[in-house]
């Protein structure tokens, strides 16, 4: 994954425009936001996403913030309450994103919501994220512009260093002005807050008139993506099946004859894009007991294997 072209785009239209055409063909662009650089892509590719989490390196499938330029563009994707719009109207474009309920004819790709039926979306306040929207038209799944596990990156210097042969692109943008990522707050059941980040807490309670829960509090919600339960299909799940027994539906992976199939030729990138669409495929089928054959346990396959094993949990 190291052994990509990186092209370095400045920041006229003509070159927002040439990066705007890389996100469309399922490329990885890195771009300034007024809070950290962020890791962009095609938020309804699947494929798309599933090379971010590669080039981010040790992945785990937790939901993206996806960006757009404005609360209109956000209504395509998500349903606002009376709370959410209320925050929007208030600081929007900036340094806040909002949890909401996803919309079911949205096209957001489920790793981007890491299966969750929730979006965290937000409306960056930096002219060249804004550019960069503008020209895509669409949503972009970007989070930091850094491998995992190391410090988000707030200068180009940083994203250049870290991540040139990963991604295809990065967009000079300088400086980012805010330096911390966005706070996050989910407005149901309760208005919480899951991230404190570069909007501060105070600003948001005096819009709101009274304080936000905090997550892990009994009436809050959990915070997207920490919940076993949200992988889990209705049915049992065996993992690492050599065989298929009695009453099991096969979800294979390589050159195995499977009801589904996460990817025939045994690529992790493939298998990926397609697990949690495959996890609502067997509720669908109505499948009781699911067999899963075994995946390798690096790369992309680490956080395969992750869900899964939270899939087959006890419950």
């Amino acid at each position: 994954m190291n052994n990509l072209t990186t092209r370095i785009f400045a920041t006229d239209q003509a070159e927002l425009d040439a990066a705007a055409r890389v996100l469309a063909g399922g490329g990885l662009v890195a771009f300034p936001t007024e809070t950290v650089y962020g890791l962009g892509v095609d938020a309804r590719n699947s494929d798309a996403v599933a090379r971010l989490y590669q080039a981010k390196g040790r992945p785990s499938f937790n939901p993206l913030i996806v960006h757009v330029g404005s609360i209109e563009a956000a209504k395509q994707f998500v349903e606002f309450d009376h709370t959410a719009l209320v925050l929007a109207q208030a600081f929007w474009p900036g340094a806040l994103t909002l949890v909401l309920p996803l919309r079911r004819d949205s096209a957001i790709s489920p790793l981007v919501t890491a299966g969750l039926e929730t979006l965290a979306i937000r409306v960056p306040d930096h002219s060249v994220a804004n550019g960069l929207l503008a020209a895509f038209g669409g949503p972009v799944a970007a989070p930091s512009a850094n491998p995992s596990g190391q410090v988000s990156p707030t200068k180009f210097a940083h994203v250049r260093d870290l991540m040139t042969g990963r991604i295809d692109g990065i967009v000079d943008g300088g400086d980012c002005g805010v330096g911390l990522e966005s706070t996050i707050v989910a407005t149901k059941p309760t208005p919480t807050l899951l991230r404190a980040g570069g909007l501060p807490v105070e600003a948001i309670e005096a819009a709101l008139g009274y304080d936000l829960a905090l997550a892990g509090d009994t009436s809050a919600p959990s915070s997207p993506g920490q919940l076993a339960s949200h992988y889990a299909p209705a049915g049992t799940v065996r993992l690492n099946a050599q065989t298929v027994e009695a009453g099991e539906t096969l979800l294979g992976f390589g050159p195995v004859d499977a009801a589904l199939n996460l990817s025939p030729s045994g690529d992790l990138i493939h298998a990926a894009a397609r697990l949690f669409d495959a996890l609502h495929q067997l509720n669908a089928m109505g499948a009781a007991r699911i067999a899963v054959s075994p995946i390798p346990d690096h790369g992309l396959g680490r956080a395969i294997n992750d869900r899964l094993r939270r899939a087959a949990a006890p419950r």
